[in-house]
């Protein structure tokens, strides 16, 4: 079932849950992702960078919108941090459903002008549209890059910027940060101001830069109501630490014999995530 992203977390954000967002470019990817959430119950975003699109080529989301369309839960297929117009059209000429532009980095005033502009576009052919104000981290080992400063949203500036956007979703920076936390760096949320956030605005909240948090604070954004979380790094890290592992048999030759252990354990990080999230189950009440 192909949605797009103003549907699903309507539903995430009337129910208190969050749908996840992982991040693929490869088949394999697509495989583990879809099969973990079919067999929880789980709706799910299929998100894809540009830099991931660049790679993987537009042809392959023929394949993906195929595969949503046969799944028996709610599939998103989104844009994660497009920065240009270029890029939205791209996407959406690709047959993605949601987009998000990314001007977090802009002046505040180009930000607004930027994210209007697209949302206009992205709304005239039933495309949903997420924004970002203020700036998630960067750990320095991500696809998604990130800031080298976060700067904390603003919870009455996100209200303007809601207001004056009409975005459907809007990605906040709280203390997150793209990536692998490395062992020198302790991620810590900013609950206190989600809370403050949240109380400002009605549209869903999305979180960025969710792989390697601790679990606790995760669980507890879920509660205060973040409707959207992106992992990307957790489950491409487990991907190919299984994959390494595996090809220490170097008489190995077989895609499927390569590559199904990896999809598992990958995939034992999507089922812990989903638990996290409260979304098992959920896809149920989108019928």
């Amino acid at each position: 079932m192909l949605l797009n992203m103003k549907e699903m977390l309507k539903v995430a954000n009337e129910n208190h849950f969050a749908v996840p967002a992982f991040n693929l470019n490869e088949s394999e990817f697509l495989k583990g992702v879809l099969g973990a959430c079919c067999l929880k119950r789980s709706p799910v975003i299929i998100a894809v960078h540009p830099d991931e699109l660049d790679f993987i080529g537009d042809c392959f989301f023929e394949m993906v919108r195929s595969e949503a369309h046969r799944a028996d839960i709610p599939v998103t297929i989104h844009l994660d941090h497009g920065s240009t117009v270029d890029q939205i059209i791209r996407a959406i000429r690709c047959g993605f459903t949601s987009v998000m532009i990314d001007a977090s980095r802009l002046p505040y005033e180009e930000n607004v002008r930027l994210t209007k502009t697209v949302a206009a576009l992205a709304h005239s052919v039933g495309v949903s549209v997420e924004a970002e104000l203020g700036t998630i981290g960067n750990t320095g080992n991500s696809a998604e890059g990130g800031a080298e400063r976060i700067i904390y949203t603003d919870p009455d500036q996100a209200k303007l910027f809601a207001d004056e956007t009409n975005v459907d979703s809007l990605a906040v920076a709280i203390g997150t940060a793209h990536g692998i936390y490395p062992k020198d760096m302790k991620p810590e949320l900013k609950l206190d101001l989600l809370e403050k956030i949240k109380a400002m605005i009605a549209i869903p909240i999305v979180l960025h830069g969710g792989s390697s948090n601790p679990d606790n604070e995760i669980m507890r954004a879920v509660e205060i109501g973040v409707s959207k979380i992106n992992i990307s790094s957790d489950i491409k890290a487990a991907f190919f630490k299984e994959c390494r592992n595996v090809l220490k048999n170097q008489d190995l030759r077989e895609p499927n014999d390569v590559y199904q252990p990896c999809i598992e354990a990958m995939q034992e990080v999507i089922f812990h995530k989903i638990h996290l999230f409260h979304s098992e189950g959920k896809a149920d009440l989108y019928r």
